[in-house]
């Protein structure tokens, strides 16, 4: 099993509000890949040391419980120059970060288009699902139309009380993309959705899920599930 971990590089939101990567929504899976064998690769648009949320910063506790995970956000390469054809699955964790700067990164888009091209698994949590918002296929469509997603409501968004200071809304923007947008039936639950090779988790509490959705789909015999899923 091999999985390109993808991370923000941005530490700011807008001005008075730091941000970064929310830190269990990555250590959580990747802890959860790393005990199960997988090769893991972290990358970022800048490379070097991945900002952490504010609000996240480790403690001791924290570093003792993920090292290798903290290890990796120590030293990430960069997004440019990186093939689908070397891993098997491609995860983007959240924070508000990505809504900054993965939503718009060209190399990302056209990483996570061939990762779908390939039918492999793309999985994301939270914020993380803005990378795929201006995501298309060969065809020009976009790569969430049509497909059952989830991610940061705008409920869950009003609740940190960051919905006037965001660039937009997650939720909305998925379902002006064309997507089947899924939620939890109250605001923070955990809850992870599934759609071919797409998996996506709606906030910080599905992480573990998400984890274990990605790891079965890992582990599936066959895991040349078709390109676009069921439309």
């Amino acid at each position: 099993m091999k999985v390109l971990i993808v991370t923000t590089s941005c530490n700011l939101l807008a001005p008075g509000h730091p941000t970064g990567l929310w830190l269990d929504e990555f250590t959580i899976p990747y802890t959860a890949l790393d005990e199960a064998g997988a090769s893991i690769v972290v990358v970022s648009p800048k490379g070097g040391e991945v900002p952490i949320d504010p609000k996240t910063a480790p403690k001791d506790a924290d570093r003792e419980k993920w090292p290798a995970a903290l290890r990796a956000l120590g030293s990430t390469g960069r997004i440019d120059g990186v093939s689908a054809d070397d891993f098997d699955a491609i995860f983007i964790p959240g924070g508000h970060g990505p809504m900054v700067d993965l939503v718009g990164d060209r190399d990302l888009q056209r990483l996570i288009a061939e990762f779908d091209r390939q039918g492999k698994i793309i999985a994301a949590v939270c914020h993380g699902p803005a990378a795929l918002l201006n995501v298309r296929d060969e065809s020009g469509r976009a790569l969430v139309e049509g497909r059952k997603v989830t991610g940061f409501t705008d409920m869950e968004e009003r609740l940190v009380m960051l919905h006037s200071v965001v660039p937009f809304l997650l939720q909305d923007a998925l379902k002006e993309r064309g997507a089947k947008f899924e939620s939890a039936l109250l605001p923070m639950l955990s809850h992870v959705v599934r759609d071919g090779n797409l998996i996506t988790g709606q906030n910080p509490t599905s992480s573990p899920g998400l984890a274990e959705e990605l790891l079965g789909a890992l582990r599936e015999p066959s895991r040349s599930v078709a390109a676009a899923g069921p439309r």
